[in-house]
């Protein structure tokens, strides 16, 4: 079941849980607690499983046009169940409701790092398109791969 969660203290309850899971790909705590506390402020659809939360999506503003996929995790042994999709696309419905006319999401460059080629795979497989890589937010080892989708 996706839900819409407004509540800032069970958005960063959740974020912690999801989080603190995947610490192959949240493995850096200061970027994992900035995740969390940042995750209050913004649009957080979650996705529950066994009657408990077992992974959201935050959507955060980066232009008047353009929102981004600012975090998203899905508990491990929920990968491959579909659940990240609905995420997704739930995470795109909203995004075209609040008025927006772009996505973008980033993550590090396909071919660093195999959690995070198959994390690349979802994004393309959502549509999302290569923008560019920056090597400079996250330095040379972790290359961000910036891609972009329009809501059109």
């Amino acid at each position: 079941m996706i839900e819409m969660i407004t509540d800032a203290d069970t958005k960063r309850a959740v974020a912690r849980k999801v989080l603190e899971a995947l610490h192959d790909w949240f493995e850096v705590d200061e970027s994992r607690e900035k995740y969390i506390a940042e995750s209050a402020g913004q649009t957080f659809i979650a996705a529950k499983g066994n009657n408990e939360y077992v992974g959201f999506l935050c959507l955060k503003e980066t232009g008047r046009e353009t929102v981004e996929l600012a975090v998203m995790g899905v508990l491990r042994e929920f990968h491959r169940s579909g659940i990240g999709r609905q995420l997704f696309e739930e995470a795109k419905k909203t995004a075209k409701a609040q008025g927006y006319e772009f996505m973008q999401v980033k993550t590090v460059k396909m071919g660093v790092y195999e959690d995070y080629d198959r994390t690349n795979r979802f994004y393309l497989a959502c549509g999302f398109r290569e923008l560019e890589v920056i090597n400079e937010i996250w330095g040379d080892d972790n290359p961000c791969q910036i891609y972009v989708m329009s809501l059109a």
